[in-house]
C-alpha cells in the first residue's frame, strides 16, 4: 500500500538498479520518478477524456533546504518542484482533467517545437508502434510471430506489456526520438544479460541472441518507414552482430547410440527419436498435431506455416517413426501430438539438452538441430542422392534451385519414403548394435 510522500523521504529515497515509480497516496496520480543515474522528477499518471490512460511528465525535483521558504512562484510543467509545488500543481491539472481536457495535449511537442494532438503523440510511441507492428504485420505475414511479439516487449496473447520488457521500459517515448545510441545500448543489453523482461536460457553473453534482437527492431523500424511514422531507422547506424560460422557438427554412430539410450530416460523421448529418424526441425516436431497425420499414419503433412520456407512438406514416416507416434500419449481435446498441459506443445528444451549431455558425455558440445546434419550426412553415407535427401529436409537449394528447381516440381515420394525407411532401418542397428538391415534403392532409369 503507498503512503504519502514527505520532503523528508522525497530527498531520502536512493536509486535503484531500475527504474523506480513512487505513489504519493497524498495526492492521488502524482509519483516520485528516480533514475537509475539518481536523477528525481514528479509524473502525474491520469485517463484522457477517451478512458486512455496517460502520463504527464511534470518537472524535476527540488529539494529545498529545511529553513528555507517554499518558492512563491506559480508551479508550472516543466519547472523545478518541490514535494508541496507539486502538490499544488497536480490540483490544478486534475481540476482541467475534470472539466473534460487533457492537459498533456498541449505539452506534447515535436522535434521543431509544434505541438502535436494527443492522439498522433500516443499513438507514434513505442508501445503503441510496437502494437500496430505486430497486428498490422508481423501476425498476418510471419511465421514465428509471438517471438517478435515477445522481443519488443509484449505478451503474444493480449498485446499486453511484459514487466520490465522493451515496450514496458519506452512505454511513452515517442519512436521518432529513438536513436543510435539506444538502439546499442539495448542490443548490447541483450548480449550480456539477455532480452530485457525475458528469461535469459544461456549463460553469457550470446551473439545469435544479441543478433536475433537486432533484426526485430530493424524490421519494426522498417515498417515504420513505410508507414510514414518515422523518416529513418535508427538500426542503420549500428553494427549489426556477427553472423557465426556455419556449423559443420555430426554426431558419430557412437554418440547416436548414447543419445538414444539417453533420450530412452526422458518424457520426450519421442519427439527426440523423430528428430534424428526424419531430420525435421524442432519447432516441426513439437508442434505436430494430429491433423497433420494421415488417415493410416504412414505420412505426416506440414503445412507451409509451420516450414521455414513456407512449403508443404511431406514427410512418409518409416514404421520405427509410426511406432513412437503410436507410444505417443494422446490427450482428450487437445490438438498436439506432444504436450503435457493439453493446451501446449511440450516445452523445457534447455533443461532437457542439459540432461542429454550429462548422460552422454558428449567430447565436443552439439546443438539438437545437429540431429538434422547428422541425418542427412547419415542417408548421404548410404548412398542416397543428394537431391533426395534435399526433398526429405524440404530444402530448396543445389539440385532443387534457380531454373532447375521452378522446372522439377517433382515430391520424390517414393524415393522419400524408400530414403526414410533406409535410415531408419540403419539407426536401429546401430542401437540394437547388430548389423542394420537395408534394402538397397533402385537406380533411376
Amino acid at each position: 500500500m503507498s503512503k504519502p510522500l514527505t520532503a523528508a523521504a522525497v530527498a531520502r529515497l536512493r536509486p535503484a538498479k531500475d527504474r523506480l515509480e513512487i505513489p504519493d497516496a497524498a495526492c492521488p496520480g502524482l509519483y516520485l520518478v528516480i533514475q537509475p543515474s539518481g536523477a528525481k522528477g514528479w509524473a502525474l499518471r491520469y485517463r484522457r477524456p477517451d478512458g486512455r490512460p496517460a502520463k504527464l511528465v511534470l518537472g524535476s525535483v527540488f529539494a529545498k533546504a529545511a529553513d528555507t521558504k517554499e518558492p512563491d512562484t506559480v508551479p508550472a510543467i516543466g519547472g523545478h518542484l518541490t514535494l508541496a509545488a507539486a502538490h499544488r500543481l497536480v490540483t490544478a491539472l486534475r481540476h482541467e482533467i475534470a472539466q473534460g481536457r487533457d492537459p498533456g495535449a498541449v505539452h506534447i511537442k515535436d522535434k521543431q517545437n509544434r505541438p502535436i494532438a494527443a492522439a498522433e503523440a500516443s499513438a507514434n510511441t513505442f508501445a503503441a508502434a510496437a502494437r500496430d507492428f505486430i497486428e498490422g504485420h508481423a501476425r498476418k505475414k510471419v511465421r514465428r510471430w509471438q517471438e517478435l511479439a515477445r522481443f519488443l516487449g509484449l505478451r503474444p496473447d493480449t498485446l499486453g506489456l511484459i514487466p520490465k520488457g522493451l515496450a514496458d521500459r519506452w512505454a511513452e517515448r515517442a519512436v521518432a526520438e529513438i536513436d543510435g545510441h539506444d538502439i546499442h545500448s539495448v542490443v548490447d543489453e541483450a548480449r550480456r544479460l539477455g532480452v530485457p523482461g525475458l528469461e535469459r536460457r544461456t549463460d553469457g553473453p550470446s551473439e545469435a541472441r544479441a543478433r536475433k534482437f537486432f533484426t526485430v527492431l530493424s524490421k519494426l523500424f522498417s515498417w515504420l518507414i513505410q508507414h510514414r511514422r518515422v523518416t529513418a531507422n535508427p538500426c542503420a547506424s549500428v553494427h549489426r552482430p556477427e553472423v557465426p560460422k556455419a556449423r559443420d557438427r555430426v554426431l558419430t554412430n557412437a554418440e547416436i547410440r548414447r543419445f538414444w539410450k539417453a533420450a530412452e530416460e526422458e518424457t520426450s523421448a519421442p519427439i527426440l527419436k523423430l528428430l534424428l529418424l526424419t531430420g525435421c526441425r524442432l519447432n516441426e516436431v513439437v508442434g505436430m498435431r494430429h491433423s497433420e497425420l494421415g488417415d493410416d499414419g504412414t505420412q505426416w503433412l506440414i503445412p507451409g506455416d509451420r516450414t521455414k520456407n513456407h512449403r508443404a512438406h511431406v514427410v512418409p514416416l518409416s514404421p520405427l517413426a509410426r511406432d513412437l507416434l503410436t507410444g505417443a500419449k494422446r490427450i482428450e481435446g487437445c490438438p498436439y501430438v506432444f504436450s503435457i498441459t493439453g493446451t501446449t506443445p511440450m516445452g523445457g528444451w534447455t533443461k532437457i539438452k542439459n540432461r542429454l549431455d550429462a548422460a552422454m558425455k558428449p567430447a565436443t558440445p552439439w546443438i539438437l538441430h545437429d540431429l538434422r546434419r547428422t541425418a542427412a550426412t547419415g542417408m548421404a553415407e548410404l548412398g542416397i542422392a543428394p537431391h533426395i535427401v534435399e526433398a526429405v529436409l524440404n530444402h530448396v537449394s543445389g539440385a532443387r534451385a534457380g531454373v532447375a528447381g521452378v522446372y522439377n516440381r517433382a515430391a520424390y515420394a517414393p524415393e522419400k519414403k524408400a530414403a526414410l525407411e533406409r535410415w531408419a532401418a540403419h539407426i536401429e542397428g546401430l542401437v540394437s548394435e547388430r548389423a542394420a538391415t537395408v534394402t538397397p534403392l533402385q537406380r533411376q532409369r
